[in-house]
C-alpha cells in the first residue's frame, strides 16, 4: 500500500494524523487536489524527473569554482564521492523511515528523537531550503541584469539587448519573476502536478550543459584553452584551510532528503524509490562533472562563483553572444522550474514548525495562500540583499544541509530504535557524522578568517 504524503511535520496529535493530501489510493474528488482527477501514484519517470531536479539546482553553478579551490582531478573524485555518500545516506533514512511506519523525514526524526528532533529537522529543512532559493533568486536576477559582486561589472542578458533601465533592474527583474512564475507554480500542492515542468527543467539543463561542452571542446580542438589546474595550489596553512571551503558546496549539490518522503508516498510501487533515487544520482553526477569539467576548462582562474557570470564576454568562437544568451537563458529558465520543487518541502517543514498539531496545509486555503505569500516575501527581499551565492552556500550547506543530509540520517541510525541497524550501517553513520562535522566546521573558520 502506498503512504500518503504528510508535511514534514505531524498535524495532528496522534500518531496517525491525516495526512497533507489524500493517498493514491483514495482520492476525495475535486478541490482538494490540484485537479480534481483521481491520482492513482506517480510514475518511476515522474519521480526520477522530480528528484533529479530538486538534485540539479544552484549548485550547479559553483561547481566549477570548487575546482579552482581543490583541482581539477581532486574535484572530479570529491563529486562522485559526494554522490556515493549521498546515496548511502538516503538508502539509511528510507530504510529506518520503512521500519517507524514514518511517512515523513519529520516523522522518522520523532520516532528517534521526539518532538524536539522532529522541529529541529524542519528548522534545518526550512534554513536550508530558504538559502537554496535565495541563490535561485540571486542567479537569475546576476544573469537578467548583471552582477558586479565581483569588483568588475558583468553585464546581464537584459541589460545587453536593451541597455541598463529600470525595468531590467535586479529588483525588478526579481518582482516579475517572482509574481509572473515563482506564485503560479507555488500553488501546487502535490509535488506529482509538477512532474512535467521537472522535465522540463531537466531537458533545460542538458542543453546548458551540451553547450557549455560543445563550446569548450570547439575551443580545446583549435588550441585556444590552456592546461588547466590539475591539482590544488598549496603552499601555506591558510590555502590549507581553502581547500574545506568546497565541503557545503559538494553537500548543497546533491541534497534532496527532504522531497524524498513526498515522492516515495506517491510512487505506484513504493519499493522503486532505490532504483528512482541511483538513476537520479547517476544523471545529476554527470551533469555535474561534465559541467565542472568543461566549465573550469573553459575559464580556468577566471572561474566565477556563479560559472554563469561568465558567459558575458566573447568567447572566442563564432557566434559568441548567441552562445552566451542560450547558455544563461538556458538555465535561468531551469531555476524557474526547479523553484516550486524545493518551495514545497519548505512550505510544508514551515507549517509543521508554526502548526504542528492543526488540519492539514490542504484543507485550510487561507493558511496555504498566507504561508506562500510570507515565504516567497521573505525569499525576494534575501535575494535583494545578499551579495552573491558563495556567502550563501557557505552558510547554508555548513549548517542546515549538512545535518539534513548525512547528519540526521545517520543520527538515526546510530538510535536504532527498532534494532535493525548492522554494525556497517553503525560504522558508516559515525564516519558521516565525523566527516560532516570536521569538513564543515573547517570551512566555517576559513571562510570566517578570509
Amino acid at each position: 500500500m502506498v503512504m500518503p504524503i504528510s508535511s514534514g511535520g505531524d498535524h495532528a496529535a496522534e500518531g496517525d494524523a491525516e495526512p497533507l493530501l489524500p493517498g493514491t489510493g483514495k482520492q476525495r474528488g475535486g478541490g482538494e487536489d490540484d485537479g480534481g482527477d483521481d491520482f492513482h501514484g506517480a510514475s518511476l519517470a515522474g519521480a526520477v524527473f522530480n528528484l533529479s531536479t530538486t538534485i540539479v539546482g544552484a549548485g550547479i553553478m559553483a561547481l566549477p569554482a570548487t575546482m579552482k579551490v581543490l583541482g581539477l582531478v581532486p574535484g572530479l573524485v570529491m563529486i562522485v564521492l559526494a554522490a556515493m555518500l549521498t546515496d548511502a545516506s538516503i538508502e539509511l533514512l528510507v530504510r529506518f523511515s520503512r521500519a517507524a511506519g514514518a511517512k515523513s523525514y519529520g516523522r522518522a526524526m520523532g520516532d528517534a528523537f521526539g518532538p524536539l528532533g522532529r522541529g529541529f529537522l524542519q528548522f534545518c529543512v526550512v534554513i536550508n531550503n530558504v538559502g537554496v532559493m535565495v541563490v535561485y533568486m540571486i542567479i537569475i536576477g546576476d544573469v537578467l541584469s548583471g552582477t558586479s559582486s565581483s569588483g568588475v561589472h558583468h553585464h546581464g542578458v537584459l541589460e545587453g539587448w536593451f541597455g541598463p533601465n529600470r525595468w531590467n533592474g535586479r529588483f525588478a527583474i526579481l518582482t516579475i519573476t517572482t509574481l509572473g512564475v515563482f506564485t503560479p507554480l507555488a500553488c501546487f500542492k502535490r509535488v506529482d502536478s509538477l512532474r512535467y515542468t521537472s522535465a522540463v527543467s531537466v531537458a533545460l539543463a542538458v542543453v546548458f550543459v551540451v553547450i557549455t561542452a560543445g563550446i569548450a571542446i570547439f575551443k580545446l580542438a583549435r588550441g585556444q584553452i590552456p592546461m588547466p589546474q590539475l591539482f590544488p595550489d598549496v603552499h601555506d596553512w591558510s590555502s590549507i584551510w581553502r581547500l574545506f571551503t568546497a565541503a557545503p558546496v559538494l553537500v548543497t549539490a546533491y541534497i534532496c532528503h527532504y522531497n524524498v518522503h513526498p515522492i516515495y508516498n506517491e510512487l505506484k510501487d513504493p519499493f522503486q524509490i532505490k532504483p528512482i533515487v541511483r538513476t537520479s544520482l547517476l544523471l545529476c553526477s554527470a551533469v555535474y562533472i561534465t559541467t565542472s569539467f568543461f566549465g573550469f576548462l573553459l575559464f580556468g582562474d577566471s572561474t566565477l562563483d556563479d560559472v554563469l557570470a561568465n558567459f558575458d564576454s566573447n568567447l572566442g568562437i563564432p557566434y559568441s553572444s548567441f552562445f552566451d544568451d542560450a547558455v544563461r537563458v538556458s538555465y535561468v529558465l531551469h531555476l524557474m522550474l526547479v523553484f516550486p520543487i524545493v518551495f514545497h518541502a519548505l512550505r510544508l517543514n514551515m507549517d509543521g514548525l508554526l502548526f504542528p498539531s492543526v488540519r492539514p496545509l490542504s484543507c485550510d486555503n487561507r493558511r496555504f495562500g498566507v504561508l506562500t505569500a510570507a515565504l516567497l516575501a521573505v525569499i525576494f527581499l534575501a535575494a535583494n540583499f545578499i551579495p552573491n551565492i558563495w556567502d550563501a552556500f557557505q552558510f547554508t550547506g555548513a549548517t542546515a544541509s549538512v545535518s539534513v543530509a548525512y547528519i540526521f540520517p545517520a543520527a538515526i541510525t546510530l538510535r536504532n530504535r527498532h534494532g535493525i541497524a548492522k554494525k556497517r550501517d553503525k560504522l558508516l553513520a559515525v564516519f558521516m557524522i565525523v566527516l560532516a562535522v570536521v569538513a564543515n566546521a573547517v570551512a566555517v573558520y576559513s571562510d570566517a578568517c578570509s
